[in-house]
């Protein structure tokens, strides 16, 4: 069976996920029992103030950090008992800045998925608008945008169902940005994926539509349309947060 067919649409799912470090000041919970069950094909977007826990949550999802209790469910299974490597082929996650590896466009794709055909390559390079001949274009003489769009056809290389976005827009111009977002709206539709993002840009979850997440101290606040969280939060924390009045 191909990776393709083992990730599939597979439900993300977390219980009462739950991070806590250690701090010179004593413990501290950074995700504090979230639970949520993210659906095949849609987009999230994850809204906070700093140090809501935002991109700590995000990394728990594909066990880049260990959770301190409660689970993450992917595909009916307990990610624990998965295979990290596998996970996160199926799994997938964007730093936030893109990390290049020396060599061509090509290279760095075929560093998640070493037998891609040419034309596999090419079909990547193009899903994420760049041209076809860029893929033989060593990384050095990309831009910052078309770096981003290198890692995103790298992280698509294994086929994920459910794809980590952790504030991929934050170094870009204005212009730049909602290309970015333009171009995952656009593979989401195309291949169905369930992107879950943390952004620090209300503006950008809105344009980004589908569901929004407000966390605040680790917690869940709210969740619901972007329009909603964003606009209209229903809950006390939300509107203070809409306010201005949480940094």
């Amino acid at each position: 069976m191909t990776e393709e067919a083992r990730c599939g649409e597979a439900v993300l799912k977390a219980e009462e996920l739950t991070r806590t470090v250690t701090t010179p000041e004593g413990e501290k919970t950074i995700v504090d029992r979230f639970s949520f069950e993210f659906q095949p094909g849609r987009v999230y977007s994850i809204i906070g103030p700093s140090g809501a826990g935002k991109s700590s949550l995000l990394r728990l999802f594909n066990r880049l950090d260990p959770i301190t209790s409660g689970r993450v469910v992917f595909g009916g299974k307990d990610t624990r008992e998965t295979d990290p490597t596998k996970l996160r082929k199926c799994v997938g996650y964007l730093f936030q800045t893109p990390h290049m590896f020396k060599g061509t466009v090509a290279d760095n794709i075929r560093f998640a998925q070493k037998d891609l055909s040419d034309q596999d390559v090419v079909s990547l390079v193009e899903a994420v608008r760049l041209r076809a001949d860029q893929a033989t274009a060593s990384v050095d003489n990309l831009s910052g945008g078309e770096k981003q769009r290198v890692a995103i056809a790298r992280l698509l290389a294994t086929s994920p169902s459910v794809v980590l976005l952790d504030e991929p827009t934050s170094s870009l111009d204005p212009g730049r940005t909602e290309a970015i977002e333009r171009m995952v709206l656009q593979i989401v539709k195309d291949r169905g994926l369930t992107v879950i993002m943390v952004s620090h840009d209300l503006n950008q979850a809105l344009r980004m539509g589908g569901e929004t997440l407000l966390l605040v101290a680790g917690k869940l606040v709210e969740h619901g349309p972007a329009e909603q969280v964003v606009n209209a939060p229903s809950s006390e924390l939300g509107k203070r947060y809409k306010a201005g009045e949480l940094v």
